[in-house]
């Protein structure tokens, strides 16, 4: 297990930990421009604020800045009512994985999507097992043309509380299910992002990690699960602040050979309510012990 104690080199900030600080939304370039001064070598931001700042004008930044990308979040939303929803579910998936390759990022983060209409406070209807197989077959549209542009697809199944609105895929089971229909040879093209806030719960969290591998462990994302949560969606916790043996769970993923980035992705008002800097400094320091 690689030693973290000493340095931050392998941390990589999700960019949603500090969009929104002192309750204004951070601008992209000033989060990348935080991150270089504070020697964070990585990040993930999201598409939204890529597509704020201009996809050319991101890539720019990131190249002048020299940072990588553990992932960009994200792709996905497969399920709709129609086959015109799905057709333009699979026209956004597609530029999502166009974004990045220009980015040159590790993998394509999925949130696979789930009852139509949930998210947004109505359902259109509850037939979970469609919205199941539309997240199949999309998925699986969208991995032939990622083949061609050689972007890696993580899925990131979200815990069980999220299955009406956000991603029926709520377990590495599951999650590892689908890659082995779809990609049956392992071609380290299709695997999972392994997000401790979702999946630390799981009686079969070391099992499942086993079961995927150096080929399918595309991503290992943290933060914590406090006691109580006070919102389920925006009450995440700093990694060290809550209940989930964060270091045992990244032994697990490196004994099979991940030598990825550790990406710190806290959605919280608590963090939120801070400057971008004191948050960006407890998350290097977290690192180094938590994690």
């Amino acid at each position: 297990m690689r030693d973290f104690s000493q340095s931050h080199d392998m941390l990589s900030l999700n960019t949603a930990t500090v969009r929104k600080q002192l309750g204004v939304e951070t601008p992209l370039p000033k989060i990348l421009d935080q991150c270089a001064k504070l020697g964070i070598r990585a990040i993930a931001p999201w598409r939204d604020q890529i597509h704020s700042t201009g996809l050319v004008e991101t890539s720019k930044l990131v190249r002048s800045l020299d940072l990588k990308l553990s992932g960009v979040a994200r792709g996905g939303m497969f399920t709709a009512t129609d086959d015109a929803g799905l057709k333009l579910a699979a026209e956004d998936n597609r530029r999502a994985v166009d974004e990045a390759c220009e980015l040159n990022s590790a993998c394509l983060v999925l949130v696979v999507g789930a009852l139509p209409g949930a998210l947004q406070g109505k359902a259109a209807h509850k037939n979970i097992a469609l919205s199941r197989q539309q997240v199949t077959d999309g998925v699986g549209t969208l991995l032939e043309y990622a083949r061609k542009q050689n972007m890696p697809l993580a899925i990131e199944p979200l815990h069980p509380m999220y299955a009406a609105d956000r991603a029926c895929i709520n377990t590495m089971e599951h999650a590892l299910d689908v890659c082995d229909a779809l990609d049956p040879q392992r071609s380290g093209m299709l695997g999972v992002a392994v997000d401790m806030y979702h999946v630390w719960w799981d009686p079969k969290l070391k099992q499942q990690i086993d079961r995927a591998g150096r080929e399918r462990l595309l991503a290992f994302h943290v933060c914590d699960w406090l006691t109580p949560t006070t919102d389920l969606l925006l009450d995440r916790g700093m990694p060290g602040d809550g209940v989930i043996d964060i270091k045992q769970a990244r032994g697990w993923v490196e004994a099979h050979g991940f030598n990825g980035y550790a990406e710190v992705e806290i959605f919280s008002n608590r963090w939120w309510a801070l400057s971008g800097e004191e948050t960006l400094k407890t998350c290097i320091e977290r690192h180094k012990t938590a994690v």
